[in-house]
């Protein structure tokens, strides 16, 4: 099963990650902490990175295409995995799905998590307080949140428009419980059905196959 979470900063889509990937056994693949392991790593491509972050520039979607598709291909992802803020850009989405068709991957779902821009800055800057940081300013959300709706929000409604049957739209503002309580129901009837549909493909194809065997059979006996 392979998800794609969208959502403002604070609207949720971390948490609801973290909780599915858990009770999925899934891998959870967010942007901010592939970049931290990768900068763990030793090797030229760290190396680039690092002196990026330093800098204090945006890692460049070619730099980011490379390291998810290298990531994706470790074997804890053969399960399924998801992916929390990725793709951020439509360049990011394009190389996505075109790796994808290359290597035999299908999208299961989408969900975009929406929440209200008031409810958002009051998590934000509650947590901020909690957690005594500085970076999260009523201004410093504000640009956050209209860089995602600048760069993001074309790619939603790409996604939109070519998985209209798989993409959800999650309203963030209700309780944490709630919404993962929602998520898990529709995934797990999901995976259901597909497993459900396979199975009944797969012993329909065998009895095919058996079928066509003893006609061969009973024909080979009456041509001696």
């Amino acid at each position: 099963m392979i998800l794609i979470f969208f959502g403002p900063p604070g609207a949720g889509k971390g948490t609801q990650a973290k909780l599915v990937s858990k009770e999925l056994k899934i891998v959870h693949l967010s942007t901010g902490e592939l970049l931290r392991d990768q900068l763990k790593k030793e090797n030229q491509l760290s190396l680039e990175v690092k002196k990026i972050i330093d800098k204090g520039q945006l890692v460049s979607d070619k730099i980011l295409n490379q390291i998810v598709s290298e990531r994706i291909l470790q074997q804890d992802c053969k399960k399924g995995f998801i992916f929390d803020g990725y793709p951020r850009t439509l360049s990011q989405a394009y190389f996505i799905n075109d790796y994808f068709v290359k290597n035999n991957l299908i999208f299961s779902h989408f969900f975009e998590f929406t929440m209200d821009f008031d409810l958002i800055t009051k998590r934000i800057t509650g947590r901020a307080l909690i957690e005594s940081r500085t970076d999260d300013s009523e201004r410093a959300i504000k640009t956050r949140f209209s860089k995602y709706n600048q760069e993001t929000k074309p790619v939603l409604n790409y996604y939109n428009k070519q998985y209209s049957s798989i993409y959800h739209i999650v309203d963030g503002n209700q309780e944490i419980e709630k919404i993962n309580f929602l998520l898990l129901r529709l995934l797990k009837k999901s995976w259901f059905n597909s497993f459900y549909v396979i199975s009944f493909l797969d012993f329909t194809l065998k009895n095919h196959v058996f079928s066509q065997f003893l006609i061969f059979n009973h024909l080979r006996i009456l041509n001696g």
